[in-house]
């Protein structure tokens, strides 16, 4: 058994240790306030992480919330609050961006490992360290840090867990590894999701795969799908898209689960194609578990 593999089966226990931190973390201050304009920065599956957070967070009336991937920060826009989602601790572009904003705005990283440069960049630490991982591929780190930001925002609830559970132990979508090309879609917070599950079939199954808004997938990138590909949603489906997909020849997966034990779906459908193909999702080729770049 891979690392990935146990580290994925054991998210639903993560997620319950991280709704429990987040209810003590209420009113410290170390994570957003209601009415805080605030920025959320990551790199990779941090970022997408990012982008379902800022949703959330702005579409339950917490206050303005942007994503970033950490390279692309707008140096010169101002936020009360900068949240920096990190594993390692150690990449790079997040320890340049924490530092150029000192003294500009509050800053947060929630991090598995806080006995690295992290400790120092950040104004505030959250750390989930039970969620850390040996594998390069990301799965349990990212889902528990995004149920810590949903959880502080009220939106975990124990059914979450049990979708979860499901997720691990249920047989995947008929017909689903058969497929040669994947599509991933969401809407509103699921974006990122969606984003991050093609991000989990690239890295560990060397698959093709693509994501896009629900809405943006009939205009253009419908026209790959056909007999041999599948569409998966994450989250509730705009009327009318299952049966054009059907109409294509292609298979259409319906998110039935909580859309964060959907993606628990999708990364066991990488590590299934991985194996298929005799590839090792703990090393993935040409990537590392952090990108720590040389200094000019």
């Amino acid at each position: 058994m891979t690392f990935v593999q146990t580290e994925l089966a054991s998210q639903p226990a993560s997620w319950s240790r991280a709704a429990g931190l987040a209810e003590g973390l209420r009113g410290s201050g170390r994570l957003p306030e209601a009415g805080e304009r605030t920025a959320v920065v990551g790199c990779g599956t941090s970022y997408y992480m990012a982008q379902a957070y800022a949703a959330l967070r702005e579409g339950a009336g917490q206050g303005e919330t942007d994503a970033f991937a950490a390279s692309e920060f707008p140096a010169g826009r101002r936020y009360d609050r900068i949240v920096a989602l990190t594993r390692s601790g150690t990449t790079t572009e997040v320890l340049q961006l924490l530092a150029a904003a000192r003294g500009t705005a509050r800053t947060t990283a929630i991090t598995a490992d806080p006995e690295t440069p992290i400790r120092s960049a950040a104004d505030d630490l959250v750390v989930l360290d039970f969620a850390d991982e040996q594998s390069v591929v990301q799965t349990r780190f990212a889902t528990t840090a995004l149920t810590l930001l949903r959880a502080h925002l009220g939106l975990h609830t124990a059914s979450v867990v049990a979708d979860g559970e499901r997720a691990v132990s249920e047989p995947l979508p008929e017909g689903v590894t058969d497929c040669s090309q994947f599509t991933f879609l969401g809407q509103g917070w699921t974006v990122g999701l969606a984003n991050e599950g093609a991000l989990k079939m690239r890295e560990a199954a060397l698959a093709w795969t693509e994501s896009y808004a629900a809405m943006e997938y009939r205009h253009g990138p419908i026209s790959i799908t056909t007999e041999g590909t599948a569409t998966w949603l994450l989250g509730p489906a705009p009327d009318g898209l299952a049966e054009q997909v059907a109409a294509t020849g292609g298979l259409w997966v319906a998110g039935e689960l909580d859309p964060l034990a959907e993606l628990v779906r999708i990364q066991r459908l990488a590590l299934a194609l991985a194996d298929a193909r005799g590839l090792d999702p703990d090393r993935p080729r040409h990537l590392t578990r952090s990108v720590i770049l040389a200094a000019e």
